[in-house]
């Protein structure tokens, strides 16, 4: 029988990272990655314990970033992140405030909500 390793996990110590805020009308989605991209700490207001309509609120998107922050702040020793905001949900500037109150420090705000350059024709008006 062969054995098996498991693999040993490192600590990394990140100093600098991304945080993208997915905010939709119904959830807001928390990512904080690395410089090289790679994902340390994923939250929303699921994991924090908001169930239902209680998701899509500005309340629950703090309480989520904050509990991302928190972690990627102890586990990791982040100090600094850039931070890309997408959707049109009501979390997005909740979540960059609740990442402030962390302790985190944001260096850099960019917003890359998806708008159409007049793409795809609307759907016909219904009668009247």
């Amino acid at each position: 029988m062969a054995e098996v390793k498991a693999k040993k996990s490192v600590k990394k110590n990140v100093q600098t990272g991304y945080v993208s805020i997915q905010s939709t009308f119904n959830n807001t989605i928390i990512s904080i990655c690395d410089e090289n991209g790679e994902l340390l700490v994923q939250g929303s207001p699921a994991v924090v314990g908001f169930k239902g309509s209680k998701r899509s609120t500005a309340f629950a998107a703090t309480k989520a970033a904050m509990q991302a922050g928190e972690v990627a702040v102890k586990k990791y020793g982040l100090r600094e992140v850039k931070v890309v905001i997408k959707g049109p949900g009501a979390g997005r500037n909740a979540a960059v405030k609740g990442l402030d109150s962390v302790g985190l420090k944001v260096t850099q705000l960019i917003d890359k909500t998806p708008l159409p350059h007049n793409g795809c024709r609307p759907r016909k008006l219904p009668r009247k």
